[in-house]
């Protein structure tokens, strides 16, 4: 007799999915062991389900799954009390600083905390206050204070 899949095996197909979930945190992997668990629910129901019929139907409410997810999170995502927490640059947009070199041909240097960076904007001389106003990949924007 061949080997046959209980609704057990795919509820423990999707113990298995968030373990994965909880040790490589991707928020990928809880979708499908939503859907290993319907899929084992289904077989619960209806015990004569094919196995193809099952592994459609897994994929199926994967797929399913991870499109309603994501298209829920891209109309409500996750608000953060530091939303540039891991954008270091985007942290200092609104700062405004004072120019230890001067913008030449509308290219400078300023120091932040312990980095360099590279900014644009009008030649300004030294020792003028400056803005930062956008990042550019890692080039900043400036605009003079008056």
């Amino acid at each position: 007799m061949p080997f046959e899949i209980d609704f057990w095996h795919w509820w423990i197909f999707a113990v298995v999915l968030v373990i994965i979930e909880i040790l490589v945190p991707s928020f990928f992997a809880l979708w499908m062991a939503i859907a290993a668990f319907m899929t084992g629910l289904a077989l619960l129901l209806m015990p004569q389900l094919a196995w193809e019929i099952q592994l459609f139907l897994f994929a199926i409410l994967s797929v399913f799954s991870i499109v309603i997810w994501r298209h829920y999170y891209l109309k409500n995502p996750i608000k953060s009390d530091q939303p540039s927490l891991n954008r270091r640059g985007e942290q200092y947009i609104g700062r405004t600083v004072t120019l230890q070199a001067p913008i030449v041909d509308g290219v400078g240097k300023i120091r932040l905390d312990d980095s360099s960076w590279k900014i644009e904007g009008p030649d300004s001389p030294a020792g003028k206050k400056v803005r930062i106003v956008a990042l550019n990949n890692v080039v900043f924007s400036v605009e003079p204070v008056d």
